[in-house]
C-alpha cells in the first residue's frame, strides 16, 4: 500500500472514531447515547443489555470518549504512520474487551463497532511502500 493510501486509512478511523465517541465525552451527551442505544436494542430485540450506568461506570464512559476524541483529532490534525500503528494496537485491544463483553452479557449491538475496529485495525497493520515513505 503506498503511504498516501494508509494516511486516508488513518484519517478514515480517526473521523469515525470522532464521531463514534464524542457522545461519550461529557455525563449529558453519554446519557443521550446510553438511552439511544438502549432503546435500539430493546426495540430490536438483540441479545444483551445496557444497563443502567452508576456514577462511576459513567465516568469511565467519559474518561473513553475524551481520551479517543483527543486522540483522533490529533490524528486528524497531524496523520503520520507511526499514529495508525499505534491505533492499530490500541484496536485490537478494544476489539478483544468488544469480543468479552458481549460473551458476558453485553448487547451484540456491540459487535457493530468491533467489525470497525477490527477493519480499520487489519488496514493500519498492513505493509506500506518504503518507496514513498517520506513520513
Amino acid at each position: 500500500m503506498h503511504l498516501k493510501t494508509y494516511l486516508r486509512i488513518v484519517r478514515a478511523s480517526a473521523w469515525y472514531d470522532l464521531i463514534v465517541t464524542i457522545g461519550f465525552a461529557t455525563p449529558w451527551s453519554f446519557a443521550l447515547v446510553h438511552q439511544s442505544l438502549s432503546q435500539l436494542n430493546s426495540g430490536l430485540g438483540i441479545a444483551g443489555e445496557f444497563p443502567a450506568f452508576a456514577a462511576a461506570h459513567v465516568l469511565m464512559a467519559n474518561l473513553l470518549g475524551s481520551i479517543v476524541t483527543i486522540w483522533a483529532i490529533l490524528r486528524l490534525r497531524d496523520t503520520r504512520m507511526e499514529y495508525g500503528r499505534y491505533d492499530a494496537a490500541g484496536r485490537v485491544l478494544f476489539s478483544m474487551w468488544q469480543l468479552y463483553a458481549v460473551a458476558h452479557g453485553a448487547s451484540q449491538i456491540i459487535l457493530a463497532f468491533t467489525v470497525f475496529e477490527i477493519a480499520f485495525g487489519i488496514l493500519q497493520l498492513l505493509p506500506i511502500s518504503h518507496k514513498d515513505n517520506k513520513r
